[in-house]
């Protein structure tokens, strides 16, 4: 009997978040849905998914996910994490808050919920976190510093979760979207991309389903460009 799939999914109510649950839904999981917005009600029920209205910044919101996703299903298979913005601005005028807030948002989330979730993948032998992160960790720009700087710092400790967890046959990679329509980009920062034109959620939530599946089973401590030929970086 093959094995019912579940996957969580953070920041899930709109844009990338919604279409991975989308993807995801039709890929046969079972979905349990987390967001600060009431959009994610009507989305959850659309998908027949557990919503939870809560933010990646709070540690008891991370903990009733889990603590609602293992209750109800028993396993947890796949965790997508995505988050929101961090702040903006002149980069020695950034306050040790808006650093801390960065942190809060960008990379402790992942750090939190693997924490409380590897334990469980453990006793299934297999599971896959997949963090939705930024082109600013392969190329940092001043227009997104403490995104930049925390993107960063979230592959290196991808690419050391995949030596600590490889053993155990669980994987952990990031997707790194460029500019994606959920947000129009200026005429400028359009012409600026080799393929002329912003991402969609849908082609980013494709790499996710990909990364999520066992074709993907031998993938593990990568960064996954997904920015139409933005970053120059190699």
């Amino acid at each position: 009997m093959k094995t019912q799939k579940v996957a969580i999914i953070t920041a899930a109510s709109r844009g990338i978040g919604a279409a991975c649950a989308e993807r995801l839904a039709e890929d046969g999981y079972k979905l349990v849905l987390m967001s600060r917005s009431d959009d994610l009600y009507p989305l959850a029920d659309r998908l027949d998914a557990r919503p939870l209205k809560g933010s990646v910044t709070r540690i008891d919101d991370l903990e009733r996910l889990v603590g609602l996703t293992y209750e109800k299903y028993g396993r947890i298979d796949t965790v997508v994490i995505g988050t929101g913005h961090a702040p903006k601005g002149d980069l020695l005028k950034l306050t040790d808050a808006d650093w801390k807030e960065g942190l809060d948002l960008l990379l402790l989330p992942v750090i939190r919920l693997s924490r409380r979730i590897v334990p469980l993948m453990k006793s299934q032998r297999n599971g896959t976190f997949i963090n939705i992160s930024s082109f600013g960790a392969r190329e940092p720009s001043l227009d997104f510093p403490v995104s930049s700087v925390l993107r960063a710092g979230l592959s290196s400790f991808t690419k050391m979760f995949a030596s600590a967890h490889g053993a155990d046959n669980i994987r952990m990679n990031n997707v790194l979207p460029g500019f994606i329509n959920t947000y129009p980009a200026d005429e400028q920062t359009v012409c600026s991309i080799p393929l002329l034109r912003q991402g969609t959620p849908e082609e980013v939530a494709g790499l996710v389903s990909y990364l999520a599946s066992d074709q993907a089973a031998y993938v593990t401590g990568q960064d996954f460009l997904i920015d139409g030929g933005l970053t120059k970086s190699i």
